[in-house]
């Protein structure tokens, strides 16, 4: 954690930053989501996204041994019961076992005979996760295709439709070998609009043709988040200043934006969502777009008394780091910080700094949180 000015306002600001990721945590929301279905259990529950573990234990919960396929990052599938088949795979670059993953879900899918229900647990990450390519193209060309639209400065709707030109899976493609009788599809989005044909590049949405039921609910986004955490904030008699879904842009462009704003902000709390984008140098270094963020916010910020600023990932990782993201304040700009942020490389200046915010898997993923707080 950040060695900052003031310790209670940064207990306060993860306090809040908890709130609004529990508000959304894919068991709960599951959980909340399956009091309102009727009670007879699908057929078959597959999950894939960064949230599929806890998604399928809430599911599994409810309905008991269903035949469930899990596909989720590296360290996301932990405690599951012993019938599910887990496949874990890389993020936000695939391997292998994307491939793997893929597969697997389309043969599952496939294989669902006539007058069956499947269940669909969606959430963010399954662009990467899971992948079957179509014909011509191998792993190469998805690594090569995801290494370039992650640097590229694009936001995640243009990402991925990209990603499902290179897909059979994505956009409907997964769906497209049913020939059950009912689909439920419960997605968390990690997308603005919650867009259920964005939210892993559309491997929940249905084919434009199909002779099955379906529906569809978005279950938690970052505009749930954001109101739970407001909410604290107003229990503890802390002033929300704004709660806004406005951190959709480059991640250098926001800092110049908006940390005069949070430099000149009142006794309070300002909370933010979104989905920064960045332009990659050739070489990056270490870290993710919430740590460069912070970063640029703490040159903003440099100097300031009595305020914290924390951005994090709601999933609990930044990029291909163990980082959530980073708590910063008025001193943690100091000698070096310009030549890492310009290196793609904030985590390892951050950490030098004891200021990553490192919260490992949380069972959801709806975009980042930033929560700025003046005590």
């Amino acid at each position: 954690m950040a060695k900052t000015e003031t310790k209670a306002g940064t207990e306060t600001a993860l306090a809040l930053w908890r709130a609004g990721v529990d508000a959304v945590g894919g068991y709960g929301a599951t959980s909340r989501a399956l009091q309102h279905l009727p009670p007879a259990p699908p057929d078959q529950i597959i999950a894939v996204g960064k949230a599929a573990g806890a998604m399928m234990r809430a599911a599994l919960d409810r309905f008991g041994p269903v035949p469930a396929l899990v596909v989720t990052k590296d360290g996301h599938g932990d405690d599951l019961p012993k019938h599910v088949r887990l496949i874990e795979a890389a993020h936000p670059v695939p391997d292998e076992r994307s491939l793997t993953g893929g597969r697997a879900l389309g043969e599952t899918v496939a294989a669902m005979p006539p007058g069956s229900v499947l269940m669909v647990l969606v959430s963010g990450g399954a662009s990467a996760l899971a992948e079957d390519p179509t014909e011509g193209k191998t792993l190469a060309d998805l690594k090569a295709l995801n290494q370039r639209l992650l640097g590229a400065g694009l936001d995640i709707g243009a990402m991925n439709h990209e990603r499902r030109k290179l897909s059979r899976i994505k956009g409907g493609g997964l769906l497209a070998r049913f020939h059950g009788a009912q689909v439920q599809v419960l997605a968390i989005s990690d997308v603005p609009g919650d867009d259920l044909a964005i939210i892993g590049s559309g491997i929940g949405s249905a084919p434009k043709q199909h002779d099955f039921a379906f529906q569809a609910q978005i279950i938690a986004s970052n505009a749930i988040a954001r109101d739970a955490a407001a909410a604290m904030a107003r229990a503890q008699d802390i002033t929300v200043l704004a709660c806004d879904e406005a951190l959709h842009d480059d991640l250098d462009v926001l800092a110049r934006k908006i940390g005069p704003q949070i430099k000149a902000m009142g006794k309070g709390v300002l909370i933010l969502g979104g989905e920064p984008t960045v332009v990659l140098p050739p070489n990056p270094g270490q870290g993710g777009r919430n740590q460069a963020l912070a970063l640029a916010l703490a040159r903003e910020i440099a100097g300031t008394s009595g305020l914290v600023v924390l951005v994090g990932g709601t999933d609990g990782s930044d990029g291909p780091t163990d980082a959530a993201g980073a708590v910063v304040d008025g001193l943690t700009w100091g000698a070096g910080a310009a030549q890492a942020l310009a290196a793609a490389d904030s985590g390892r200046y951050l950490d030098g700094k004891g200021a990553l915010l490192r919260t490992g898997p949380t069972g959801t993923n709806v975009m980042d949180l930033l929560v700025a707080l003046r005590t």
